[in-house]
């Protein structure tokens, strides 16, 4: 699905990114997958594509735009994500705070 000029592949359900998996109102990001540079709305997105090579975001690179704001579209660098406080910087839309359980999926700890 084409979002905010944006290819996020998976299981979406609508335009801020939330997905069959995750749906509530604060479920909206995507990440780009180190492995496929791919962006997905989850994890179980990601696995259900069958990239078959999932791999982590290295920290040499956490100054790369790999999280889309599903409210407004701004790319966030995965530091930037990591320090927002589950808030977009630039138009202050809420992340779920539970995605940090999903860290070590997406970016080496």
């Amino acid at each position: 699905m084409l979002i905010k000029g944006h290819l996020v592949k998976g299981a979406v359900l609508d335009e801020e990114t939330r997905c069959a998996h995750y749906y509530s109102e604060i479920d909206r990001i995507a990440i780009k997958f180190y492995c496929c540079d791919t962006y997905f709305p989850c994890y179980a997105c990601h696995e259900e594509s069958g990239c078959g090579k999932p791999s982590v975001w290295p920290k040499v690179q956490f100054n790369e735009k790999a999280i889309l704001c599903g409210a407004c579209g701004h790319e966030l660098t995965i530091s930037e994500y990591l320090d927002c406080k589950s808030e977009c910087p630039i138009c202050a839309a809420t992340f779920n705070p539970g995605c940090n359980l999903h860290r070590h999926l997406y970016f080496e700890i």
